[in-house]
C-alpha cells in the first residue's frame, strides 16, 4: 500500500470552545442564506483543500480560521463539505473543527464527502486499500458514515481513451465519439487492465455503500470529461448498477465551459444521478497571483494575466477577475443544475462566495448588460489565442 493507514495522524488541538472568537464576521447576513438544493446539495460546496498546507501556511491550517469559516458557512447554510486523504491533513481539522460545533450542529445537520484511492505517496485502487482508506476516514471525521466518497482522479488509473490529452473535447459527443471511446457500440467496452481496475474498486465502494451501509452514496472525480463520461458508462454496463455523481474540476469557468456540453449525456448515458463541477477560479488561474506552476498551456496563462489587467478597469483592488469568475460559474451552474464546489479558507471568502451567489440568484446579475459585456470581453482573450474551451493534459 502507498499509504500508511495505521500511522499516528498529527495533532491539531483546539483552544477551549468558549475562548474561540464569535464576532460580527463570524454572523451570516440573513439576506445571503442559502435555501435552494440541489438533489440534497446546496448551490455551493465547500472544498477544504485548503484546510492543507497545498493552498495555506502552517499557522493557518493549525489555528481557529478552519473551525470558524466552517461555522459560519453552515450558519449559511452551506452544509456540504468536501475533502480527501490527498488533501494533507485536511480530513484531520475537518474533523475537529466538526466535533468541536457538534453542540450548535449535529453530524445529520451537515454532508461529508471524501474521496479513496489517491495519496500524497501515490495511487492505491486495490480493495484492501479502500478499506483501509475508509476507517481512517471515518477515525479522522469522527464519524460512523460518510455521505459521500468519490473514487479519486480515476484517469490516472484508468485507460484515458483520449486521442489528444488537450484541446476541446466536445467533438467527443459527436464526429468523434468513436475514437474517445464513446460509440453507443463501445459501451462497457474495456480497453486495458487499467479499466479493471476502476471496475474492482467501484465494486468495493459500492459493497460498502449496499452491504455495510457506511456510505450514503458513491462518485467518480477527475479532470477530462470524455474519460469521467466512459468510466461512468462502463461502471453502469459492466457492474449493473450507475454511480450516484460525478465530479469534474475547471470546467464550468470563463475559459472553459464545456460541462455544459456533457453535463446532459451523463444522466441518460450512465444514470449518473448528479454532475458536479469544481474550482471555479481554474486552480487559481483567474486570481492576480496563480499558482506558481499551473498545468495551462503558455498562452492560456498569458491570456489570463491580460484578463487581470483588463479586470483592474472596473476593480482596482484585484479581485474584479476573480468575483467575476464566481459569478459566472454560479451563473452557467444554476441554468444547468450543478452544485459548485468552492475552496474556502476564511470567513471572507465565505461572505463573498454566498454573496456572489445571492447576486446571480436573487438579483438577476448576469442579466445585466455590464456584467454581459465584462464576461464577454474575458472570454474574447482566450478565444483570441484559440484557447477558449481548451482543456489542458490532465494536471
Amino acid at each position: 500500500m502507498v499509504a500508511h493507514f495505521d500511522a499516528p495522524d498529527p495533532d491539531y488541538p483546539l483552544p477551549p470552545f468558549n475562548e474561540i472568537p464569535d464576532d460580527d464576521a463570524d454572523k451570516p447576513k440573513e439576506e445571503y442564506k442559502l435555501t435552494a438544493t440541489l438533489n440534497g446539495f446546496p448551490a455551493i460546496i465547500f472544498g477544504t483543500a485548503t484546510f492543507s498546507r497545498i493552498y495555506n501556511e502552517a499557522d493557518h491550517i493549525s489555528g481557529v480560521t478552519p473551525l470558524r469559516a466552517a461555522r459560519l458557512a453552515l450558519r449559511y447554510g452551506l452544509n456540504v463539505f468536501d475533502t480527501s486523504p490527498f488533501y494533507g491533513d485536511s480530513e484531520i481539522i475537518l474533523g475537529n473543527a466538526l466535533r468541536a460545533l457538534r453542540d450548535e450542529f449535529p453530524r445529520d445537520s451537515y454532508t461529508l464527502v471524501t474521496k479513496v484511492g489517491r495519496y500524497p505517496a501515490g495511487f492505491d485502487y486495490t480493495p484492501e486499500a479502500i478499506d483501509s482508506s475508509i476507517a481512517r476516514s471515518l477515525r479522522r471525521l469522527h464519524t460512523n458514515y460518510l455521505d459521500v466518497v468519490y473514487l479519486h482522479d480515476v484517469e490516472f488509473v484508468a485507460d484515458e481513451k483520449l486521442p489528444r490529452r488537450e484541446g476541446n473535447h466536445v467533438a467527443a459527443l459527436g464526429q468523434e465519439k468513436e475514437q474517445y471511446g464513446l460509440n453507443e457500440n463501445q459501451e462497457g467496452e474495456t480497453y486495458t487492465d487499467k479499466d479493471h481496475k476502476i471496475l474492482s474498486a467501484v465494486k468495493k465502494l459500492f459493497e460498502l455503500r449496499d452491504d455495510r451501509g457506511v456510505i450514503k452514496r458513491v462518485g467518480i472525480s477527475g479532470f477530462p470529461l470524455p474519460t469521467l463520461l466512459r468510466l461512468a458508462i462502463l461502471i453502469q454496463k459492466r457492474l449493473g448498477k450507475p454511480v450516484d455523481l460525478v465530479m469534474s474540476y475547471c470546467h464550468l469557468t470563463l475559459q472553459n465551459s464545456t460541462l455544459e456540453q456533457f453535463k446532459s449525456a451523463f444522466g441518460p448515458r450512465a444514470g449518473v444521478k448528479q454532475v458536479i463541477t469544481a474550482s471555479p477560479i481554474a486552480m487559481a488561474l483567474l486570481r492576480p497571483s496563480p499558482l506558481q506552476v499551473h498545468p495551462a498551456p503558455l498562452e492560456i496563462r498569458e491570456a489570463a494575466k491580460r484578463a487581470v489587467q483588463l479586470s483592474e478597469e472596473w476593480d482596482a483592488s484585484g479581485n474584479g477577475l476573480p468575483d467575476l469568475a464566481l459569478q459566472y460559474t454560479f451563473a452557467r451552474a444554476r441554468e444547468i443544475g450543478v452544485p459548485v464546489a468552492v475552496g474556502l479558507s476564511t470567513l471572507e471568502e465565505v461572505h463573498t462566495s454566498v454573496k456572489a451567489w445571492h447576486e446571480v440568484d436573487a438579483e438577476g446579475l448576469a442579466t445585466k448588460e455590464e456584467w454581459v459585456t465584462r464576461v464577454q470581453s474575458v472570454q474574447d482573450l482566450f478565444r483570441d489565442v484559440q484557447r477558449l474551451d481548451y482543456s489542458w493534459a490532465t494536471p
